[in-house]
């Protein structure tokens, strides 16, 4: 696939552009439309108002859906939460998609198409909340503390995604009254910490307000200060600040068909260019076969008996969609449908902080500790509401498995299932490299792989070819965990 190598400041300014034109147009007659002189450029001009601020605004959380768990359409429309899971172990590729195919396998070149859109998407989203915080301040000074807040979710949110995901030495471009602005390459350490100040900014913007929505931001930053935290290694702190987050809260993106459908099911259930990890590589956790009732699945068969393939409608094919013949097709059915809403952040990721905060420091089994948390997460009661649909129930009680590895791969395994396909499991493998001191070859897919071949050596993405006309570019610093 070729790739148009603007840089993603030039990117990101034709695209913030044709969004904001997709509101400002919205109530426009067709007449109106045939006399723009230049369609695909909006002038600051256009959006100096308060209707313009909130057209802004809305823009930014469209992108921030489409960078997260929405789909952008396309062969490539997939976004880092999902493409993430080909280089971790909770998807498998099943199609002849080279970008595909050398992601899961961990030989990831700086040229790949699907990385580069998804590392665009996300900017595009962080781009826009930043400059919607610009023109609120500016331009509707008046408008609820929330909004500010919300985009200032956004950006720590997408900061920390972009740290979990990529190689140290990101930079982080802006685009000012339509001029691209180019940034330095920073560590992911530094990323880290610009994320955090955000959230920072995000609570302090919202104060000590009490309305339901002042509220659900103030959880939603919460938790990401709390992910943050922990990706800096400052579990005790990472405990404190999700403390008063319920665990039947959750901050959730909507899907609908005629805007954005929902990724997973869009890429697993329907174009089928996905297939569920079950094992694999030796190191993979068991999605499929475990069959846990937090992750529902349909291995496809030529005529469904199965009576979770026939509830949902599936009529898959056992033949394989991969290029070597030799994969099933597994669906996941927890988004069993291209509308199904996704959670961003939840309670449950909450209380998974406090649970590892208390691993660390020493408390497995005693009281309030990890092993007692994990086990009140794992009660339907508890978890009605925060899964996208119902409590989940036939999680039997866990037992301390004893030694300090096995109970730290009991935590991460839990976590994994809570947390299948929302761009955390990257991030948490490249953690027990960098925290737990594990070794890559003991913790991502290794040895011979499915399509021929074997596993290479990545542990995160590479930052993508375009980056290079950024004149404060120059690759990777490294490709350390």
């Amino acid at each position: 696939m070729q790739i148009t190598r603007k840089s993603v400041g030039t990117r990101l300014r034709v695209a913030l552009g044709t969004a904001a034109a997709a509101v400002l147009l919205a109530g426009c007659s067709t007449d109106d439309i045939l006399q723009v002189t230049d369609p695909d450029i909006i002038n600051p001009g256009d959006v100096s108002s308060p209707d313009g601020a909130e057209a802004v605004r809305i823009g930014a959380l469209a992108r921030f859906n489409g960078a997260t768990s929405g789909y952008n359409g396309g062969s490539s429309g997939e976004t880092l939460w999902i493409y993430s899971g080909l280089l971790a172990d909770e998807w498998q590729t099943s199609d002849t998609f080279a970008q595909r195919i050398e992601t899961d396998q961990r030989r990831v070149q700086d040229s790949n198409a699907n990385i580069a859109n998804g590392y665009l998407y996300a900017h595009r989203a962080r781009v826009s909340a930043a400059q919607a915080i610009r023109s609120l301040a500016q331009f509707s000074p008046s408008a609820p503390k929330w909004q500010t807040a919300e985009l200032y979710f956004v950006e720590a949110y997408i900061e920390n995604m972009l740290a979990e995901h990529f190689c140290n030495g990101i930079a982080f471009s802006d685009v000012i009254d339509g001029v691209d602005s180019y940034g330095p390459q920073v560590t992911n350490a530094d990323v880290y910490a610009r994320a955090l100040a955000h959230a920072d900014s995000g609570l302090s913007v919202l104060g000590a307000g009490t309305s339901a929505q002042e509220t659900k931001i103030r959880n939603a930053l919460q938790v990401t200060r709390g992910k943050i935290l922990v990706n800096l290694g400052r579990f005790s702190d990472a405990a404190a600040a999700v403390a008063s987050v319920p665990t039947n809260y959750g901050y959730e993106n909507q899907h609908s068909l005629t805007t954005k459908t929902n990724t997973v099911a869009e890429m697993n259930g329907v174009s089928r260019r996905y297939t569920m990890g079950d094992n694999e590589g030796t190191n993979g956790l068991p999605y499929v076969s475990a069959n846990d009732p937090r992750l529902p699945t349909c291995t496809g068969v030529s005529t469904p008996t199965s009576t979770r393939c026939q509830q949902r409608g599936f009529t898959t094919s056992n033949t394989a969609f991969n290029t070597t013949n030799v994969t099933p097709l597994r669906v996941q059915l927890r988004w069993p449908a291209q509308n199904s809403p996704d959670t961003v952040v939840n309670g449950i990721e909450a209380r998974l902080i406090q649970a590892e905060a208390q691993m660390r420091a020493g408390n497995f089994s005693g009281a309030g500790g990890t092993l007692e948390i994990l086990n009140q997460l794992r009660t339907a009661a508890v978890n009605a509401g925060t899964t996208g649909g119902a409590g989940v129930a036939g999680l039997p009680a866990l037992t301390d498995p004893g030694t300090a590895v096995d109970q730290q791969n009991l935590f991460f395994r839990e976590k994994a299932f809570w947390q299948y396909s929302k761009g955390t499991r990257l991030g948490d493998m490249r953690r027990l490299i960098r925290q737990y001191g594990r070794t890559a070859e003991s913790v991502f897919p290794t040895g011979s792989f499915a399509e021929g071949g074997t596993y290479g050596p990545d542990v995160n993405l590479p930052l993508p070819q375009q980056e290079q006309n950024n004149p404060n570019f120059h690759g990777c610093l490294d490709r350390a965990a």
